[in-house]
């Protein structure tokens, strides 16, 4: 029998990005903490076995985070379900994809001008968002494809998009109840600001960039090169005491037409004397005050500070307390403003920063250059630096929301995990400033906002903005304002549009048809898990449970699991210019060289940019990349653990998890041989072990069961992927079914080992599903049904095995003993392999201090000899003299283990082959002791621990081989 979901290995949805899964159960009524059982076929949605990273008890879960439609999952995929489905939870797992704002308006953008030579603004509004939605509608569906070959089972039905109406609805919502709170406001502040853009940008898309020194980079739209991390001083004489002068040190020097004024601490002894004197301004003479302020550090520089608050935070604040009018001098493009005189306006800020030091020198105030370490903004969108300009903005004030938000997590309400996070939270909130949600795009929600032309506020200084779901309900808030019919007033809406996580703060509550009060919304909200990257913690997490709490009441989760990013396997972050993204289909089906440097080609990098990734692609996959399968890169990226650092995604260890999938293939196929056509598994509960190996193996699947249990509730799936590795490879492939070989030969087998195998393949693959749920589904529909109980159509609804129902299997005391059993086996092992003992069966002889130990051994004399590919096995007794013409090999100070070579190795051809090992051995000994040691202490005592202890072996074998020759016959006349 094949199920269906082993037929499906891919399938293709277009349409946006996911954003975010929405998991649930539906509770009993009545009850406080049940779960209702769903039918196995309310549970298989779109016939996509699914994937779960990190499976927990409670089932209420959104586990996925923000998927711009812009770009590929870099094979950053999490998903936590198959565990709750495997028990029968009811689970909802809801699609949805964001819009990406700003990246999707820059790659269209892009694409407009190398295929058509055509810019945004040379378009109308409409025309620009029309290519936008057919970008979106060819391009913007690879997350979700990618999503299918992972393994991904979502409620396609349900998919939802930022940028849908629903969405769109519940964003104007949202910004009409925030503003009716006076939670939103329009004001003129510091904003990041993207000159390559033309927008404002949010803090997670301002890449801190530190510079050592001095830095020359080539920025888009500058003309030159241009550098960075150097210090000016320029010198403000004071006003009326000729020579008397205050130096400053900028790496901003064309920001100086904009300094308002020059600040000192109110203590430092140096300019005590020029309290409240006037500075002559380097550049246009004017008269500037000195300021006293106890921010300023008096240790740094000079201890002077020029200030300009209208490109500067810091400034703009110090400005603020002082009561300092700021001059804006750079523009939205870049370039400089009227205010800066015809000698500079129109120029390039950084042009102009040229001229401006040429001019300081000419004047004899420039005072000195020097490297000086720096951090330098820039915009991760275009490449550009970004500048601090007060524009007229929309904000959302989140101290009130933030405090709610930080007190949640340290009540306990709001649960952190790994914990570690709650001191960034709570500094972040501690010092959170309020949120500009104003974007000057065209792709976005515009915002329901309205300018009412030619009528002021209240205050008769700032203009008169009414908020509205629809221009009609503005046009009434207008009215009532200004006292005016509506009809006689004339509207403008802003045309700017909302930060795009704007509307995903609202998704956990806006994907289930908030803010209607939708049968979705009051079944699944609140959700109870969250799992996103770590770097989203703030952006996205933080402003989600602010609105979420603000808009509807509560808390939209109420645990928060933060995991590592995916990197290269050199550490970096995967970057498009760096050319080391890994599209996960890639991986999965193997990808030819040649189409990997096309991808790049059909991108939208510029030609340096292009050569640089195709380099470093080439460099990487000189080969291409190997297909490696979907499990394999599952089952990868599931063996890190959650508390490590990053992870280093490696194409390599993936590949050496398709071995294991081999490995899987051919155990099973194995079994079903054993098994036969006619075979009927028992239920697991009547399965009794027939053999101490029985025992053993039904012991470590037990334990497995239980280490798996752990790992899913203690949220670290790599103990899962260890264990299940362990298991799977050690246990049942290297040493059970190796053991179990005899015995199946034997006519009439006996009837425990095909129940104990079944048991084995069974549970095993169960416990597998979560992670490797292709390859599972497959092997375990091929396996015989159990009787006398429902068949689950599919094992992602069959019942995940339960460790306190296996726990009547466990015998640590065996699994004890027999690890003894098993040194034997590796003993003997390297015994053969020193003698090149092939194909030879030798005949064994235990000798033991012990007593006890010989009844350890006998259960598992025919395992052992199995094991170690050798012949009888018995014992000697204690004291006894060595046999002759047998080598041995001491396990402990209590064991000893003989090995018969008399008539099986020829000494004559055997020593000159040792010799020849141990001269080799001993020269890598030699270089070792008399090199620098370039590893660490630990790495180089093993090492040579190792070496002295294999030429210990070899000498062994050598006088072994030496006395056989010796008592061979003839030996003595030769």
């Amino acid at each position: 029998m094949k199920s269906p979901l082993s037929q499906v290995k891919r399938k293709t949805f277009l349409g946006p990005c996911p954003l975010l899964t929405v998991l649930d159960t539906l509770r009993r009524p009545g009850t406080s903490g049940g779960c209702e059982r769903a039918s196995s076929s309310q549970s298989i949605r779109h016939g996509c076995p699914m994937l779960q990273r990190r499976p927990f008890p409670c089932v209420s879960h959104l586990p996925m985070s923000p998927a711009p439609c812009t770009s590929a999952m870099h094979s950053q995929w999490r998903s936590r379900m198959p565990l709750h489905r495997m028990r029968g939870d009811r689970v909802l797992w809801v699609p949805g994809s964001d819009h990406a704002g700003i990246a999707t308006q820059a790659v269209v953008e892009r694409q407009l001008w190398k295929e058509q030579g055509v810019r945004r603004h040379e378009l109308s509004r409409e025309d620009f968002l029309t290519a936008v939605w057919q970008w979106k509608h060819e391009k913007g569906g690879e997350i979700y494809e990618q999503l299918c070959a992972l393994g991904a089972s979502l409620d396609w039905d349900r998919e939802c998009f930022t940028m849908d109406a629903g969405s769109s609805a519940a964003v104007t919502e949202a910004f009409v109840r925030l503003y009716s709170s006076g939670l939103l406001y329009r004001n003129r502040q510091l904003v990041n600001w993207s000159c390559t853009l033309r927008s404002a940008i949010s803090d997670i898309e301002v890449e801190s960039r530190p510079l050592p020194g001095r830095t020359v980079l080539q920025l888009p739209g500058c003309p030159t090169p241009v550098s960075f991390g150097l210090l000016v001083s320029v010198a403000f004489p004071v006003d009326g005491e000729p020579g008397a002068e205050i130096v400053v040190g900028t790496t901003r020097p064309e920001t100086l037409p904009g300094d308002v004024a020059v600040a000192v601490h109110p203590d430092d002894p140096r300019y005590t004397h020029l309290h409240g004197r006037r500075l002559r301004h380097p550049l246009t003479g004017q008269l500037l005050p000195l300021i006293t302020d106890t921010s300023v550090e008096p240790r740094v520089g000079t201890g002077a500070v020029k200030v300009t608050p209208a490109h500067s935070p810091a400034d703009a604040e110090m400005g603020a307390r002082h009561g300092l009018a700021p001059l804006s001098v750079i523009a939205e493009d870049g370039t400089m403003t009227p205010l800066c005189g015809d000698w500079l306006q129109g120029l390039h800020r950084f042009v102009a920063r040229e001229k401006i030091v040429c001019t300081l020198r000419e004047r004899g105030l420039f005072r000195d250059l020097q490297e000086h370490p720096m951090v330098l903004p820039i915009c991760s969108r275009s490449g550009d630096v970004v500048e601090y300009l007060l524009k007229s903005q929309w904000f959302v004030r989140c101290q009130e929301m933030g405090d709610r938000a930080a007190k949640a997590v340290e009540s306990g309400a709001l649960a952190l995990w790994p914990s570690f996070h709650q001191k960034s939270w709570q500094h972040w909130f501690a010092h959170i400033g309020d949120w500009c949600v104003s974007r000057q795009l065209w792709w976005g929600h515009q915002i329901p906002a309205y300018r009412v032309v030619g009528e002021k506020a209240e205050d008769d200084r700032k203009e008169l903005w009414v908020v509205g779901r629809s221009e009609a309900e503005a046009r009434a808030a207008a009215a009532k304002q200004t006292g005016r019919p509506g009809a006689d007033l004339t509207l403008e809406r802003d045309p700017d549009v909302l930060d795009t996580w704007f509307s995903s703060a609202l998704f956990p509550f806006s994907a289930l048809g908030w803010p209607q009060e939708t049968p979705d919304l009051a079944r699944f909200y609140p959700l109870s898990l969250l799992e996103t990257g770590s770097d989203l913690l703030m952006f996205w997490v933080g402003r989600m449970v602010m609105l979420g709490t603000q808009l509807t009441g509560q808390l939209p989760f109420s645990k928060v699991l933060l995991h590592s990013m995916v990197r290269d396997r050199q550490g970096r972050k995967m970057s498009k210019s760096l050319g080391n993204v890994l599209d996960p289909r890639d991986i999965i089906s193997g990808q030819e060289l040649q189409v990997l440097q096309a991808k790049l080609r059909d991108g939208n990098l510029d030609l340096g940019e292009l050569a640089i990734a195709a380099a470093a692609q080439k460099k990487d996959f000189p080969y291409g990349i190997p297909e490696c399968g979907t499990d394999a890169l599952r089952f990868a990226l599931c063996s890190h653990g959650i508390l490590g650092g990053d992870l280093h995604l490696s194409v390599s260890e993936v590949l050496n998890y398709r071995h294991f999938c081999n490995k899987l293939w051919n155990a099973l196929r194995f079994i079903l041989r054993a098994l036969g056509e006619d075979f009927v598994p028992q239920p697991a509960e009547k399965v009794s072990p027939s053999s101490h190996m029985d025992a053993w193996i039904l012991s470590r699947l037990a334990f497995a069961a239980h280490e798996c249990e752990r790992g899913f509730l203690t949220r670290e799936l790599s103990l899962v992927t260890h264990t299940l590795y362990h298991f799977w490879l050690h246990n049942l492939c290297d040493v059970y079914l190796e053991a179990v070989k005899p015995v199946l030969s034997n006519v009439p087998c006996p009837p425990g080992p095909p129940q104990v195998l079944f048991s084995c393949a069974d549970i095993g693959l169960r416990l597998l599903a979560p992670l490797m749920p292709f390859l599972a589904e497959e092997l375990w529909q091929r396996l015989p049904p159990r009787h006398g109980g429902p068949l689950a159509p599919s094992i992602c609804v069959a019942p995940y095995p339960s460790a306190h129902s296996l726990e009547s299997w466990r015998q640590p005391e065996l699994e004890r003993r027999f690890s003894r059993v098993q040194e034997v086996v590796q003993a003997l092992r390297a015994l053969r392999a020193t003698y090149q003992l092939t194909k030879a069966r030798p005949r064994v002889l235990l000798q033991s201090s012990d007593p006890a130990e010989q009844g350890l051994f006998q259960p598992f004399l025919e395992p052992l000899s199995t094991l170690s590919h050798c012949g009888a096995v018995g014992f000697l007794p204690p004291g006894a003299p060595a046999p002759s013409g047998w080598a041995l090999a001491p396990l402990d100070d209590t064991m000893k283990i003989y090995m018969e070579l008399q008539g099986l190795v020829d000494p004559q051809s055997q020593l000159p082959r040792l010799a020849a090992r141990r001269q080799k051995l001993q020269k890598q000994l030699d270089d070792l002791l008399n090199r620098t040691a370039s590893e660490g202490l630990a790495e180089r005592q093993q090492r040579l621990s190792s070496l002295r202890l294999e030429l210990s072996k070899l000498d062994q074998a050598a006088s072994h081989l030496q006395q056989l020759r010796e008592e061979a016959p003839g030996a003595r006349g030769l």
